[in-house]
C-alpha cells in the first residue's frame, strides 16, 4: 500500500513540478523585487523546506531522514537501500516601502525538486531542479531635478523586467570511510530574462525613448563537497562540511533594441545583438566557498552554523549592458556576497508510539546576508528568522515539512526600498526502500 501511495505521489510531484516550471517559463514571476533589476536578478535560496526551516543551513548536515541538496557529499547519509524524494513550493508575501509610498505582492511558485538513490556500495546519486534567479519588477519614477525639468518638461521613468533562470543538477557522493564523504555535482543554468526601460517627456518636440534587452542565457558549472563526522562522547557527534562552486562564463544571446518614438518628424529605430558565446569571460557567474559546522546530540538535537562567500565584483554584472543598470535612476554596482546562517532541530522522542507531538521535528534558525550588489555605494542587507517542523506521515521517514521565514531586505534610508516579507515553504520528503528481495515461506 505504501509503495503504491509513494509511486502515485512521486508521479504527482513530477507533474506539478513540470507544470510549475512550464508556467513560470511562460512569464510568471518566481520572485518580485525592485532590486532584481540588476545583473541576473534576485538569487534564489537553494535547498528544501527542511533547510529553509533552519535558516538555510546544510553544508555540514548529515541526516538519513532528509534529502540535503546543499552539499553533494551529504547524499551518502542514508539507509543503504533507501530512495529519497523532496518536493516543495514557496509562497512569498512582501511589503515594499520607499519614502511615503508602499505596495505589496504575493507570489506562489516552485521551490525545488530532487531525488536521490544508491547505485553501488557507499555511492549514491542526486538529481534535481530548482530556481536559480528571478527578474521581476515594475515601477515608475518622476524626475525631480529643477534644471532637468526646466529644459525638458515633466519626465517619467518606467522600468519593467520579467524572467527566470533555473538550475538543473546532478550529483554523486561517495563515503570513503565511515567518517569522511566526498561529492561532486554538475549544474546547468538556463532561462530567459527581459528588461524594459522608457523615458516619457511631456514637452512637445521631445520623443519618448525606449530601451529593451532580451536575454537568453545558459551556463555549465560544478560543485565539489566534503563532509567529516567525528564522534565526541556518547552519541554526540561533530560534523564539518565544505563546498566550492566553480565560477563560470555566462553564455547566450543579449538582444538590444532602442526606439525613439513621438511627434518629432524623424523617428529613429535601431537594434543590435551581442552573443555572449563569442565574448567568453565578458559576463561570469561567481564562484562560491561555503563552510559549515554541526553538533548532533543523539537523535534529539542538532545545531549548525554555515558561512558562504562569493565575489561578484569582477563578473561583469556592473559593466555590461543588459546586466548593468545604466538606464535606471538607481546606481547599482557589483559586490562581494556573504551569508551567515544558524539553525537547530529538536525531536523530543522520535520513536514514541503514544504521543504524536513528540515525534514531530521542531526547527528554528536565523540568517544575515549582504547581496551581490550595492545601490548608491550602500550594501543591501538581508536578515531574518525561520521556524518550521516536519510532521511524520505513513511509516519510514516520510514527512510533511513546513517552514516560515520572516525577514527584511534593504532600508528606507537614502531613498532606498525596504522589503519586509513572510515566506511559507511546504515540502514533501518521501522515503522508500528499493531492491528488496522478497522471501516467502
Amino acid at each position: 500500500m505504501l509503495k503504491r501511495i509513494f509511486s502515485r505521489t512521486f508521479l504527482l510531484a513530477v507533474l506539478v513540478s513540470a507544470g510549475s516550471l512550464a508556467h513560470a517559463q511562460s512569464g510568471e514571476y518566481l520572485s518580485y523585487t525592485p532590486y532584481s533589476i540588476f545583473g541576473i536578478g534576485d538569487l534564489a535560496q537553494q535547498g528544501s523546506a527542511y533547510n529553509r526551516s533552519m535558516g538555510g543551513v546544510g553544508v555540514a548536515s548529515r541526516n538519513v531522514r532528509y534529502l540535503n541538496s546543499l552539499n553533494p557529499a551529504a547524499v551518502t547519509a542514508r539507509d543503504s537501500l533507501s530512495f529519497l524524494l523532496d518536493f516543495s513550493v514557496v509562497n512569498s508575501n512582501t511589503l515594499y516601502k520607499q519614502g511615503g509610498s508602499s505596495s505589496a505582492k504575493n507570489i506562489t511558485n516552485l521551490g525545488s525538486m530532487a531525488v536521490s538513490f544508491p547505485i553501488w556500495g557507499t555511492t549514491a546519486v542526486m538529481l534535481g531542479i530548482s530556481p536559480y534567479s528571478s527578474c521581476g519588477y515594475s515601477y515608475k519614477v518622476k524626475e525631480t531635478d529643477p534644471a532637468v525639468l526646466a529644459a525638458n518638461g515633466n519626465i517619467t521613468y518606467y522600468d519593467y523586467g520579467q524572467g527566470n533562470l533555473y538550475r538543473l543538477y546532478g550529483g554523486l557522493g561517495h563515503a570513503i570511510t565511515k567518517s569522511l564523504s566526498v561529492g561532486a555535482e554538475v549544474d546547468y543554468i538556463f532561462g530567459n530574462t527581459g528588461k524594459y526601460f522608457t523615458e516619457t517627456f511631456s514637452k512637445s518636440g521631445v520623443n519618448t525613448v525606449e530601451d529593451f534587452y532580451k536575454m537568453t542565457l545558459h551556463a555549465f558549472t560544478g560543485k565539489f563537497g566534503a563532509q567529516y563526522e567525528q564522534k565526541l562522547w556518547g552519541d554526540t557527534k561533530l560534523g564539518l562540511g565544505a563546498t566550492y562552486t566553480l565560477g563560470t562564463n555566462l553564455r547566450g544571446m543579449v538582444d538590444y533594441t532602442h526606439n525613439s518614438v513621438g511627434s518629432v518628424e524623424t523617428v529613429t529605430v535601431s537594434s543590435s545583438s551581442d552573443t555572449l558565446s563569442n565574448n567568453l569571460g565578458q559576463v561570469r557567474l561567481a564562484g562560491e566557498l561555503a563552510l559549515g559546522v554541526s553538533l548532533n546530540f543523539d537523535e534529539r538535537l542538532r545545531v549548525e552554523l554555515d558561512y558562504a562567500r562569493a565575489d561578484w565584483s569582477k563578473t561583469g554584472m556592473g559593466t555590461v549592458d543588459g546586466f548593468a543598470v545604466t538606464n535606471s535612476t538607481l546606481p547599482f554596482s557589483a559586490n562581494v556576497r556573504q551569508s551567515f546562517r544558524a539553525g537547530m532541530e529538536f525531536t523530543p522522542d522520535r520513536y514514541n508510539i503514544r504521543y504524536y507531538s513528540r515525534r514531530i521535528s521542531y526547527r528554528a534558525g536565523a540568517y544575515y546576508n549582504n547581496e551581490y550588489y550595492k545601490v548608491a555605494g550602500s550594501e543591501i542587507n538581508n536578515f531574518g528568522i525561520t521556524l518550521g517542523a516536519t510532521l511524520p506521515v505513513f511509516r519510514w521517514y516520510n514527512g510533511l515539512s513546513i517552514a516560515v521565514d520572516l525577514g527584511q531586505r534593504g532600508t528606507t534610508d537614502s531613498s532606498l526600498i525596504r522589503e519586509r516579507y513572510a515566506r511559507i515553504s511546504v515540502g514533501l520528503n518521501l522515503h522508500d526502500i528499493w531492491f528488496q528481495k522478497r522471501r516467502y515461506e
